[in-house]
């Protein structure tokens, strides 16, 4: 007696057959996270994690994929980073946000070192007078920010830091200025958590920002 395959089992070949070939396809992936969905509460909720980044920021890399796919093959030699400094438009939105919240989610950690040591510490009480006095800078200039967008934390080329606040996805790897520190205070960030209260979700942030990696940064060491 013959065996058919069902319809079913036929569906699941193919739909399986798909994702290979789409991850396959993939001009970048997303990175996995340092550390557990769940492991930045209660700063940060399992749920906004994992929609934040598994969801959202995979969106904005699934659309940079696609474009580049159809419209720039050229590109694909290209890091994620060199994508978003020479492109424009719809590419560089989605490209651009895609390194952006990578980048911001990978300054956390739930052993976090709350603050820098050595030339970055340094450096941000020659210019502000205290961590407490740049923190309190950093928190007035990312909760003022209108609407969405991005607060940095930059190494200017004359070594000085600046505070720099954009909208949307910003410019920052455009500029000449190294990026440090990125916050992002879109409200698909925090308005799980604290509905409208940006400063309160600013404050508990401090809570898991990992200055090892922000000094790392600084002194121009690349991440593992």
């Amino acid at each position: 007696m013959k065996r058919h395959i069902t319809t079913a089992l036929l569906s699941a070949i193919l739909l399986t057959a798909a994702a290979q070939q789409k991850e396959t396809s993939a001009v970048f992936k997303l990175p996995p996270l340092p550390y557990q969905y769940d492991e930045l509460e209660p700063y940060i909720s399992r749920t906004t994690v994992k929609l934040h980044y598994d969801t959202h920021t995979r969106g904005y890399l699934d659309k940079a994929n696609k474009i580049l796919r159809k419209d720039t093959p050229d590109s694909i030699s290209q890091n994620l980073a060199e994508i978003v400094r020479n492109s424009e438009g719809a590419l560089y939105n989605n490209a651009a946000q895609a390194w952006n919240h990578i980048f911001y989610f990978d300054a956390f950690s739930p052993h976090a070192i709350t603050e820098p040591g050595g030339k970055l510490m340094q450096q941000i009480e020659q210019q502000w007078g205290s961590f407490q006095n740049f923190k309190n800078t950093f928190a007035e200039a990312a909760t003022g920010l209108f609407g969405s967008g991005w607060l940095w934390l930059v190494k200017q080329p004359d070594g000085q830091l600046a505070i720099i606040a954009e909208s949307n996805a910003g410019k920052v790897l455009k500029s000449k200025s190294v990026p440090l520190l990125g916050i992002d205070v879109w409200e698909h960030a925090y308005y799980l958590d604290y509905q409208n209260r940006r400063a309160e979700h600013i404050d508990a942030l401090w809570n898991i920002i990992d200055w090892r990696v922000v000094q790392k940064r600084f002194a121009g060491i690349p991440r593992p």
